[in-house]
């Protein structure tokens, strides 16, 4: 089936309110407090997904819980990118059988990129009979109408995971967690089809909102006191393609970044093919933006990368690292890593370890090779051991784990401006707290979530800093 974008009119989504309006009049009509638990696994986008769950649960008239025992609905957002995720996903539904045999009403709702594969679609439908409700992302908007179907009884069990490529929602009622800290989706899914990845066949393809919308979202999140905003998409970088208007994602970073008032503008997660050096210029031009950026390299070999289908070169990677560095001398670089890619060798291994001593990254995020039911890596011969893929997973963990704890030792001794973003009571920094480039400092002296201050830096390990508030 082509492609084509969709964008759900609004009308629709206030059909889904009203659907939502009517749920809580049956629970107050009923006498019933209903309780509800959201749990996420995956990646920022799905933690975003679940605020806009929570959104519509909160209209039902919910209260929320983290204790499954507790719940009259539970909702499980899930996440495809490794086979561990799923796992356990799958253990902990098995485990609800428990919760379902103490509150036999409870109903239970799996939702999200996992979900959306049909062959996790049809093992749930066979296998988990507890579960009453499974929809995939691009359903989300429909939530109520869904659950309705359960709650009046008109069907036992309800499955919404047809593909529904292109779809773009505005108007979702959203409740975030927190005050300080905000996602903000610009855009879903993703067209680079890296042959390990089973994102574009679970989130579709790439879909850009609109920028009026998105700063207008922005705009309301500075309003309402969120001071470190985090702009979201599967390749963000390469944002607007779809919609032929002429804005990028330089221009709309330079459009939020305009935005009046105090905060903090980052986003994730950035494509290395789609990293240009307007990219670079505008985040060393815009004041409010973070310099740090997330270029996942995946791999140091230019054979492995090709099988990866991640088209660039070890050697053009390193070049964008490079201007990256050239507008921002300060630049925090964050990657991710994979080890035991079907068919690379240890030699093959060695030009990544080679690449990430050159680089330096301040930290990384590093998995071993986890193959995806319909994806070309799938299908590729895999000589390598577990054993061997662990054994180098553990060599490039000592060198990032070193690298990161140099790089956390060079900021001892100085004086810099954090955003305090959460609390660690009890311990001797009963703060934490974020630089502007995202590094995490446990804070003690006077300080409060939402707060700006000016920090000393004492101490570092390998993952954190340590400081206290100075005047």
């Amino acid at each position: 089936m082509a492609y084509q974008r969709v964008e759900i009119p609004r009308e629709r989504v206030e059909q889904q309110e009203e659907i939502a309006a009517r749920i809580a009049a049956r629970f107050a009509a009923e006498g019933r407090t209903v309780t509800a638990m959201v749990d996420t696994y995956g990646c920022q986008q799905n933690e975003s997904d679940s605020e806009r769950l929570r959104g519509y649960l909160a209209e039902m008239g919910c209260t929320f819980t983290d204790d499954e025992f507790a719940a009259d609905i539970i909702v499980i957002n899930t996440c495809a990118v490794r086979e561990h995720a799923e796992q356990r996903v799958l253990g902990n539904v098995g485990a609800l059988n428990h919760t379902k045999k103490a509150r036999p009403g409870q109903i239970i709702c799996l939702c999200g990129c996992m979900v959306q594969q049909k062959h996790i679609a049809e093992k749930i439908r066979m296998s988990y009979p507890i579960v009453n409700l499974v929809f995939g992302p691009d359903e989300i908007w429909r939530f109520p109408e869904l659950l309705e179907q359960i709650l009046t009884g008109r069907k036992k069990r309800v499955f919404a995971v047809e593909t529904q490529d292109g779809v773009v929602t505005e108007g979702v009622p959203r409740a975030r967690v927190g005050g300080v800290k905000a996602w903000l989706s610009v855009m879903y899914g993703c067209n680079n089809f890296c042959s390990y990845c089973v994102v574009p066949y679970v989130r579709g393809r790439e879909r850009s909102r609109r920028p009026e919308d998105v700063v207008a979202e922005a705009r309301s999140l500075v309003a309402a006191g969120y001071r470190d905003i985090t702009l979201l998409g599967q390749n963000v970088n390469s944002y607007g393609r779809d919609l032929g208007g002429g804005t990028d994602f330089s221009d709309l970073l330079r459009m939020v970044n305009d935005i009046p008032g105090k905060f903090i503008l980052r986003f994730m997660t950035s494509h290395p093919k789609d990293a240009t050096e307007k990219l670079f210029s505008t985040m060393a031009e815009c004041e409010k933006c973070a310099h740090h950026i997330h270029l996942p390299v995946q791999a140091g070999n230019d054979r492995v990368l090709r099988e990866m289908n991640r088209g660039y070169t070890a050697a053009q990677y390193l070049d964008k690292v490079a201007a990256a560095r050239r507008s921002m001398p300060d630049l925090v670089l964050t990657t991710d890593i994979i080890v035991g890619f079907p068919g690379e060798t240890d030699a093959e291994f060695a030009d990544t370890l080679a690449l990430v001593e050159q680089v330096r990254y301040d930290s990384m995020f590093t998995f071993i090779y986890s193959p995806r039911v319909g994806t070309r890596a799938a299908a590729m011969p895999d000589p390598m051991t577990r054993a061997e893929k662990q054994r180098n997973f553990d060599r490039l963990l000592e060198l990032s784990n070193r690298i990161s704890g140099e790089k956390h030792a060079a900021y001892v001794g100085k004086t810099l401006e954090v955003l305090v973003d959460g609390e660690n009571p009890g311990e001797a920094c009963p703060h934490t707290s974020r630089t502007k480039s995202g590094r995490l400092v446990h804070l003690r002296g006077d300080a409060a979530p939402g707060a700006f201050v000016t920090a000393k830096i004492t101490d570092s390990t390998t993952w954190a800093l340590f400081g206290e508030v100075v005047n």
